[in-house]
């Protein structure tokens, strides 16, 4: 069975027996700084679409992607999150 998330690129079952033995106080868990994902523009562009399209696929106002990409607001939270996985996997947004 591949445990592998093709999305996140982590072993599951790795980290599932981490989690278990810190849970058992016997493991110090690793943290990894993850790398924040290239502007809204840029990944909006990459992928050939309009603001109207872009915004309407992850979910939020267009008026809240042009703030992105104006530098007025930073995307936050699950919105980054989002950025990232669609920057590294763009096919997530048309199936």
């Amino acid at each position: 069975m591949n445990t592998k998330s093709d999305l996140l690129g982590i072993d599951l079952e790795e980290e599932l027996s981490a989690i278990r033995a810190h849970k058992a106080g016997g493991k110090t868990l690793k943290t990894k700084k993850l790398k924040a994902p290239s502007d809204a523009s840029k990944i909006r562009k990459r992928l050939g679409l309009t603001q109207e399209a872009f915004a309407a696929l992850l979910g939020v106002s267009v008026q809240t992607l042009r703030n992105w990409e104006q530098g007025i607001r930073k995307p936050r939270g699950p919105a980054l999150a989002l950025l990232r996985i669609v920057e590294k996997n763009p096919e997530v947004l048309f199936t």
